[in-house]
């Protein structure tokens, strides 16, 4: 049986690790709409921490594999590699875009169908070294919220 002493200890833990998970801000959140049978879809969104924190994994039931991933410029070459973790600086807004970091769904187990929604854990790890996990709801778009499905802000 459970004393006083060790239940007010373990909601003590569930508390701290609560308030971890909410020191991070989710905004934005989307992912892509897929055809029946692509396998690949992206999730983006806009990360702002309260305290410095890093974004350490993701995963999601929809696809067997869930990665952060960076496309950078190497030279005159676009490469995109995988990120093992993306460092979030206190109050400052990281980016989750098409072009530059970006959760990778891969071997989709269903096609993500537009004005669905999808679920995604984020894990973080303060810099005390305490991990907390943040699950989200992303809404299944074919754009970013306030672009149109034209490609708003693209130069031809």
């Amino acid at each position: 049986m459970m004393s006083f002493k060790n239940l007010a200890a373990l909601l003590a833990a569930f508390t701290v690790l609560a308030a971890q998970a909410q020191s991070v801000e989710v905004r934005e959140a989307w992912a892509r709409v897929t055809v029946q049978g692509q396998k690949v879809s992206g999730a983006f969104m806009k990360l702002t921490a309260k305290e410095n924190t890093r974004l350490v994994g993701v995963s999601s039931p929809v696809a067997g594999i869930t990665e952060v991933h960076e496309m950078k410029m190497d030279g005159d070459i676009m490469r995109m590699r995988a990120a093992p973790d993306v460092e979030l600086p206190a109050g400052r807004t990281v980016e989750f875009k098409p072009g530059g970091y970006h959760v990778m769904l891969m071997d989709l187990k269903t096609a993500l169908r537009k004005d669905g929604t999808i679920p995604l854990t984020l894990v973080f790890k303060n810099a005390m070294g305490v991990e907390s996990k943040l699950q989200v709801q992303l809404p299944v778009r074919t754009a970013a919220p306030g672009a149109d499905a034209h490609g708003a802000g693209m130069k031809h």
